[in-house]
């Protein structure tokens, strides 16, 4: 479909999903379950901080026993959501945690919900979509509850010509084929310069924004169930403030940020 764009794919292979006891996270099994391809791995992990027992002292035995109970429960609330592969109860510092088992199981795609959180089992899921839009290797998607139908009615996509972009043009694509979804491809040419020869040879219409990206794709994401943006796949500190970063946290809809194909 795209001229010189790196392949990518929106049937996704080896998911994790991160869970708590919290809707924003159900939600996110659900979508992830969506996503993956027929034959997929979809796992589910949940992680107990036991750094919060590290502080309760005499209690520190009591306080593992209720974040092992907390971590359990919300796995089999999401078991009864979805048909996981399989369940992971990890135990220790929640993002170092559930990065490590994005390596072990090799992913292809992470989610999470990023407004859910849980105190007691230490996944503070806002804080960590934050930490895996920096730190994973592979794709990620936050989700956020679809307001037009079975998710995802609707798809929006940002492009401007760059490798990244036409590589979550192919996602885009993949998932709206495979779902029969609305596809709109959204060019923002009030930011730096894009490539417009490259975008003209998606095929489907794309829409002119005049407004800067994060703008037009935020207030666009109203509209849309599912927004794709693709990620230049910076790490770290060089990922703060980039524009996949700033619009996953503000849109309205889902977000699937892609990572480049040799990152994932």
């Amino acid at each position: 479909m795209l001229v010189q764009a790196p392949r990518a794919t929106g049937i996704f292979d080896r998911i994790v999903c991160g869970v708590d006891s919290s809707p924003e996270s159900l939600e996110a099994a659900r979508q992830a379950d969506r996503l993956r391809s027929s034959e997929g791995l979809l796992r589910l992990a949940t992680v107990a901080d036991v750094n919060v027992a590290v502080h309760a002292g005499y209690a520190a035995t009591h306080v593992l026993g209720e974040l092992d109970a907390a971590a359990r429960d919300a796995l089999h609330k999401a078991v009864d959501a979805v048909h996981p592969s399989s369940t992971h109860l990890l135990a220790g510092d929640p993002v170092p945690s559930l990065l490590n088992e994005l390596s072990r199981s090799d992913a292809t795609l992470v989610a999470v919900g990023p407004h859910g959180h849980s105190r007691m089992l230490g996944m503070l899921l806002g804080g960590m979509s934050t930490a895996l839009l920096h730190e994973a290797p592979c794709s990620i998607l936050l989700a956020r509850r679809p307001r037009f139908g079975p998710f995802p009615g609707s798809i929006l996509c940002g492009v401007d010509g760059s490798d990244h972009s036409l590589a979550a043009a192919e996602v885009a694509n993949d998932i709206a084929e495979r779902f029969g979804s609305e596809l709109v491809f959204v060019a923002a040419t009030g930011g730096k310069s894009i490539d417009l020869d490259r975008i003209r040879d998606l095929d489907s219409d794309v829409v002119d924004d005049q407004r800067k990206p994060v703008e037009a794709l935020v207030d666009l994401s109203e509209e849309a169930d599912l927004l794709v943006v693709g990620s230049r796949g910076l790490h770290g500190p060089a990922a703060l403030g980039s524009v996949s970063e700033r619009v996953a946290h503000r849109a309205a809809s889902s977000v699937l940020v892609v990572r480049p194909p040799s990152d994932t």
